[in-house]
């Protein structure tokens, strides 16, 4: 009977070893072949000259002081935009996993529409309101671009939706009743909230805060616009060092300083996330939200609903404002036109690319981001594995320039021969993709008991039949969420589409970009038509993917 158990053990952890690197092997290969090979080719061409590797230049670049005042800026200011963009957003969190009104869906869908927004056109419409001749000009005399805080509330504009969404996703599936008994024993909400619910919170806060702090480190367009000459991040720096100066050693040089920053930083979350993991009760979120009850919580929903109308839907009004501004349309019709300058097809084609572009992306990510998270979950996971949690984030603190031309530069000769290929583009797109479907369902992964995992495998179950009846009932919404994240991203994704996407194929974003390099009325107009249409497919989609959401009420917490 001894060897008889034995026997099974020793099966059952070949079993896990086989399905441990089945799950890690593929997301291992894809980020090797394309992000670390493109980002080390184009980080080789700017640091060897004739074969010799000019380590030095390192110790020059960091030596002038403009450089040091480009990365002092560039941590200050994301370090305020996180905790500004935490601040405002927690309490939407709050709302939208624990309250129930008429249009939450539609409000949610709406929420995340700027988070897909190119940056360029952030930047463009918060000019609009904050510049001259914009709305707060007109009205009170007042301008605040080329201001610290111009960038600050674009950043918050931008990254509203990553709190809401990440922290809420989680929040929305925390049983309610454990914070009840904590003020039945006499604490108070805000002591109860700060002992029970935030803990439990802290993993989906950090990763929300991770992700926030990251995208404004490496802030390009909203700085470009907003900042003008006087404010510069790492992302702006390397674009003008790379495209207009053509000094490809000091980008390079540049690239590997964002580099170690940001893989400090996701180091340093890792461990702090992980010591603070724990095994938390989930309860279906339909039966947490509930209509407010009370001066306070209809004052909170009143507030929200003003930050959103504020902070959110004033910037957009102005897009489709401008966008309106030719009579009869004139600047939709103008879209259906190809001038043969900038495209070589009508611009109203960018639509249909652009949603090819993010399926295709989309299903990349979940697969790739899916496989990662489980994988990550798991009790035996070695330490490679658990180091590449950090490894899977890098792709937002990477310049995204660094990316494109790394793409260019490295994926043109066999075996890896894609230059031409349309898949070139939602492997881009993917990248960027794959941390937020990591990031958004982690926190729920982890937060299962991990033995009803164990349970089932004693049982006899194979590592798939576990994930499938253990795990997928509990992360199904999780997935959901990270399936619209990622398509969101692919939708808006610039930094690196921009220098491989083909003239003939834009997608709306570099279509966008294209347009308001151009001089002209008609140009301008076009863009911000563009833009206005972005926001809708992006809407759409969103208020679909919440349907379906709302819809999967087949899961057992």
């Amino acid at each position: 009977m001894d060897l008889t158990r034995t026997e099974v053990a020793v099966r059952r952890d070949r079993r896990g070893s086989a399905a441990r690197f089945g799950l890690i092997a593929l997301p291992v290969a894809f980020f090797a072949a394309f992000f670390a090979y493109p980002v080390a080719a184009i980080v080789a061409r700017g640091l060897k000259v004739d074969g010799v590797w000019r380590f030095g230049r390192i110790g020059e670049v960091l030596a002038q002081s403009d450089v040091r005042h480009v990365l002092w800026f560039t941590t200050w200011q994301a370090f305020v935009s996180t905790a500004l963009t935490l601040l405002i957003a927690l309490p939407g969190a709050y709302v939208f996993a624990r309250f129930d009104f008429r249009g939450k869906q539609v409000l949610r869908a709406v929420v995340t529409v700027p988070f897909v927004l190119p940056t360029v056109v952030v930047g463009t419409a918060f000019l609009a309101l904050v510049g001259r001749g914009g709305l707060l000009d007109e009205l009170w005399g007042v301008r605040l671009d080329t201001t610290v805080w111009a960038i600050l509330l674009a950043h918050v504009f931008f990254n509203y939706a990553v709190v809401v969404r990440t922290v809420g996703g989680l929040w929305a599936q925390l049983d309610p009743r454990q914070e009840e008994a904590a003020r039945m024993l006499g604490a108070s909400p805000w002591k109860a909230w700060r002992q029970v619910t935030l803990p439990a919170l802290g993993p989906a806060v950090a990763a929300a805060a991770l992700m926030v702090f990251l995208f404004t480190f490496t802030s390009f367009g909203v700085v470009q616009i907003l900042g003008g000459p006087t404010f510069s991040t790492l992302e702006v720096e390397i674009y003008r060092q790379t495209s207009e100066i053509f000094d490809l050693s000091t980008a390079a040089v540049l690239t590997l300083i964002q580099f170690v920053a940001v893989g400090a930083i996701l180091a340093l979350h890792a461990w702090t996330v992980r010591r603070r993991e724990t095994a938390l009760r989930l309860v279906d979120a339909s039966v947490t939200a509930r209509r407010p009850r009370g001066a306070g919580q209809w004052a909170l929903l009143g507030g929200v609903l003003g930050t959103v109308v504020v902070l959110l839907l004033l910037p957009l009004a102005v897009l489709v404002q401008r966008s309106l501004d030719a009579p009869g349309f004139g600047y939709y019709r103008a879209l259906t036109r190809a001038d043969g300058g900038i495209f070589l097809v009508a611009p109203i084609e960018a639509i249909g690319n652009s949603l090819e572009y993010a399926v295709a992306a989309t299903v990349i990510a979940v697969v790739i981001g899916g496989l990662a998270a489980v994988a990550l979950t798991r009790r035996d996971a070695g330490r490679f594995v658990r180091g590449f949690d950090a490894l899977l984030m890098l792709p937002l603190g990477v310049s995204a320039v660094t990316v494109g031309f790394g793409f260019l530069i490295a994926l043109d000769e066999p075996p890896l021969d894609l230059r031409s290929s349309w898949i070139l583009v939602p492997l881009a797109q993917a990248l960027v993709g794959v941390p937020f479907v990591v990031r958004t369902m982690l926190p729920v992964l982890r937060a299962v008991d991990a033995r009803l995992r164990e349970a089932a495998s004693v049982l006899g179950a194979s590592p798939w039949r576990v994930w499938r009846e253990v795990d997928l009932p509990m992360v199904r919404r999780a997935l959901l969420i990270a399936a619209g994240f990622a398509f969101a991203v692919s939708l808006g994704e610039f930094g690196a589409t921009v220098f491989i996407a083909r003239p003939d194929n834009p997608t709306l974003p570099v279509a966008v970009a294209r347009l308001l390099g151009r001089p002209g009325d008609l140009n301008y107009g076009q863009a911000m038509a563009l833009s206005t249409i972005l926001m809708v497919v992006c809407a759409v989609a969103l208020l679909v993917l919440e349907r379906l959401r709302t819809a999967d009420r087949t899961g057992e917490f």
